[in-house]
Order: structure tokens, then C-alpha cells, then sequence
């Protein structure tokens, strides 16, 4: 082989190496499977601070994806607010990751309902689209090992004895 030839072809597999590189690095993650870990995150709390999952590690994880102007969420924002407090001395924690963009009409929403459990602002919804979240709500529960143990797309009756037994049977350390 000729050194001109050599060198087109050097040249044509760092040009193919690289947009193969850029195009897999561009993926995104498909939503999350029942056994999957969460991925890593941190994002701002209301009112202050910041919200991250892995600082929870070791207690049962409610992650709710919701908005103030989503009817569905409002509905269910009594049953939550009732079920985190209900869980709390249980090892299970609700997180709730709010996509409003709008930090007024939040924080006036948490006072009218009382909630008591941590909320985080995803306004710009990067997070939930990395968990997969395309509506509201939406909720990921994991166990005490950080693994997915169930999806509720949808807004859910968290009074409901069947998501009460199934979480409480979670922080038990029972495996589905």
C-alpha cells in the first residue's frame, strides 16, 4: 500500500471512529426498567438548597415528577402529602421533582397543600427526561438497594392499601 494511500485511510477512520464516538455520546438513555439504578443527580430545593437521591440511600424512595397546572397532580397531592407523612418514621421518603417553571406559583402551591416532604425544581424537565418522564405525573419507587421496584404513570390513590403494602414490604426489606 502506498504512504497517500495509508494516509486516506488513517484519515477516513478518525473521521468514521469519530462521528461513531459523537454519535453514541449524543444517546439518550431510555427510561428506566424495573432492577435499574437512578441515575445520579442534583437539583435545586425549594426553598433553598438541593435535592439528590443517593444522599437517601438506604430507605425506600418515592420519586414523584409533577407540576402545579397538571390536574392529575393536583388531585393526588392530598393522597401524597398524607402517605409521606404516614411513611416517614417507616425508612420511606417521597421526593418530588416539580417541572413548574414559574418558582412563585410553587412555592404558593406548598403552602395551600402543606407538603411537607422535600421538593426540587426540574424546570427545564432535563431530569425527568432522563428518568424517561414524558407526562405528569409520574412516579419511580426504589428499594433500600437504590434498584426500581415499580413505575406509576399516572396520578395513584396513595392511600390505596395495595401501593401502602407493596412500599411497607419494601422498607421490610422484602424483594418482589
Amino acid at each position: 500500500m502506498s504512504k497517500t494511500t495509508a494516509v486516506k485511510v488513517a484519515v477516513l477512520v478518525l473521521i468514521l471512529g469519530g462521528a461513531a464516538y459523537f454519535a453514541l455520546s449524543q444517546r439518550t438513555a431510555g427510561p428506566l426498567a424495573i432492577g435499574d439504578s437512578a441515575p445520579a443527580f442534583s437539583v435545586p430545593a425549594v426553598p433553598s438548597g438541593s435535592l439528590d437521591l443517593r444522599s437517601h440511600k438506604g430507605q425506600v424512595v418515592v420519586l414523584h415528577f409533577w407540576a402545579t397546572w397538571c390536574p392529575p397532580c393536583v388531585e393526588e397531592t392530598p393522597s401524597l402529602v398524607q402517605f409521606a407523612e404516614n411513611m416517614r418514621d417507616r425508612g420511606v421518603i417521597v421526593l418530588s421533582i416539580s417541572v413548574d417553571e414559574d418558582p412563585k406559583a410553587l412555592q404558593d402551591f406548598i403552602q395551600k397543600f402543606q407538603i411537607s416532604y422535600p421538593v426540587g425544581r426540574d424546570p427545564d424537565r432535563s431530569l425527568a427526561a432522563r428518568f424517561g418522564t414524558v407526562q405528569f405525573p409520574e412516579s419511580y419507587i426504589f428499594d433500600r438497594r437504590g434498584l426500581l421496584a415499580e413505575k406509576i404513570a399516572n396520578s395513584a390513590d396513595w392511600s390505596d392499601p395495595r401501593i401502602r403494602n407493596f412500599v411497607l414490604d419494601l422498607a421490610r426489606g422484602s424483594d418482589r
